[in-house]
């Protein structure tokens, strides 16, 4: 049987470790960027304050302190600390844990179980979760960077509380830069730009930052403070978050259609970069880019759906990078352009009319009559050629018979759509007259 884990063990701390590691909280005070959790009136604070610790998802990006919160819970609580991986653990290690917790419990003492990338277990070991949660065998807190709607299963979500940890702001990037600076005994070698450039590349990410900062702890006590560009030579750049199939596809596509929408061009292209950079195929940003023109700006500018088939095209023949310009020409087009939904409103009502309506046949006089039973059963009788009326328009119904006419598309008073708006105004009152 395991003995409970006291907190000198969790957090003895190594002269050699890596920087993160010896800079690592002792307390919940001391985790940086999650005072919504943490701070006095923080959730967490409240579960320990009340003694009722539940169980918990913690979804946040990479680096602002999962693994060390789960660690500082359950000292905080009084419970015995057991550590898993999704990666590493299987069923096997999941029974051992939760009969190990069991035989604890009789003796007293809970058990915190923190699960790492808890999403990455599948449905039936996410399944064997919910007895020993249920009946409080463990605390479980489980650990994930991925969104928990999509990444575990209801029944586990149903049971635990999830809580949403924040990249760190700049602000908790440079109080651990500080902690650094106490540790080492000294100011980093970095002037302010530098220092800037330096939190700007952590990208959120703490220990990604304490890792970058260990790096100029290293060198030489008479070395110069560094400029931007020495800073750069020195250290690897970091690539930007982002995996195109996962949640940060979709939010970095959902940005860009919004900058869009908003008419913010600077904002379309920053989103339009990021997902570039990431690594998007520039291809489905294209494909998005098309779908923009007819959704949000439609007859506002009838030019934007060729330009935007243009941008593809350009792309096509070019590939990267020389095709992205093209791609980003069409950001600043789609942006710049009036916005209106009217037909992608008009479409959706007219689909659902079609529905609802069924089989109704077109009224008789615009069908063609190509036999002479056609003729004789009133087939195209009475149909008036509207080049042949005045105005070059008659006036008809082309509804079916049995149902009232209906005004699916109502375009917008911006751009194009507002002399297309006049002209269908002058033809409504043409149709009240002639017919």
């Amino acid at each position: 049987m395991l003995n409970p884990v006291k907190a000198h063990d969790l957090f003895a701390v190594d002269p050699v470790a890596p920087l993160a590691d010896r800079l690592r909280p002792r307390a919940l005070a001391d985790v940086v960027g999650q005072d919504h959790l943490l701070g006095e009136a923080g959730t967490l604070t409240r579960m320990l304050s009340r003694g009722s610790l539940a169980s918990v998802i913690l979804w946040g990006p990479p680096g602002v302190g999962k693994t060390t919160i789960a660690r500082l819970l359950a000292e905080a609580a009084g419970l015995h600390f057991v550590q898993l991986s999704a990666v590493f653990s299987g069923v096997a290690d999941l029974k051992r844990t939760f009969e190990q917790a069991r035989q604890l419990r009789q003796t007293g003492q809970g058990t915190l179980l923190f699960v790492d990338e808890i999403h990455r277990f599948n449905r039936a070991q996410q399944d064997g979760f919910l007895p020993v949660v249920e009946n409080g065998t463990v605390v479980l807190v489980g650990a994930t960077t991925e969104n928990p709607s999509f990444a575990l299963n209801g029944a586990l979500l149903s049971r635990c509380q999830v809580l949403v940890l924040r990249r760190l702001d700049d602000g908790a990037l440079e109080q651990l830069l500080v902690r650094v600076e106490a540790e080492a005994g000294a100011g980093l070698p970095l002037l302010d730009e530098a220092r800037n450039t330096l939190r700007a590349m952590a990208d959120g990410d703490g220990r990604y930052l304490l890792n970058l900062a260990e790096q100029l702890v290293a060198l030489p006590a008479e070395t110069p403070a560094l400029d931007v560009a020495g800073l750069s030579e020195l250290l690897a750049r970091r690539a930007a978050l982002y995996d195109k199939d996962r949640e940060e596809h979709y939010n970095l596509i959902s940005a860009l259609h919004k900058a869009l929408r908003g008419s913010d061009p600077d904002a379309a292209l920053y989103w339009f970069a990021r997902m570039l950079t990431g690594g998007e195929d520039a291809r489905y940003i294209a494909r998005r880019l098309v779908r923009f023109a007819s959704e949000d700006i439609g007859m506002a500018d009838p030019q934007a759906l060729p330009q935007a088939l243009a941008g593809w095209e350009a792309y096509e023949r070019l590939g990267s990078p020389e095709g992205d310009l093209a791609l980003a020409q069409v950001v600043v087009y789609l942006g710049t352009a009036p916005k209106s939904n009217a037909a992608y409103v008009a479409f959706g009502e007219a689909m659902r009319a079609a529905r609802e309506t069924g089989s109704l046949m077109p009224p008789a006089h615009i069908l063609n009559a190509p036999t002479k039973m056609m003729k004789q059963l009133g087939y195209g009788s009475g149909y008036d050629y509207d080049h042949n009326a005045l105005d070059a328009f008659s006036g008809q119904n082309y509804f079916p018979d049995g149902i009232a006419r209906r005004e699916f598309y109502r375009p917008k008073e911006r751009g194009f759509e507002r002399e297309v708006g006049k002209r269908l105004a002058y033809w409504a009152k043409l149709r009240e007259e002639r017919q």
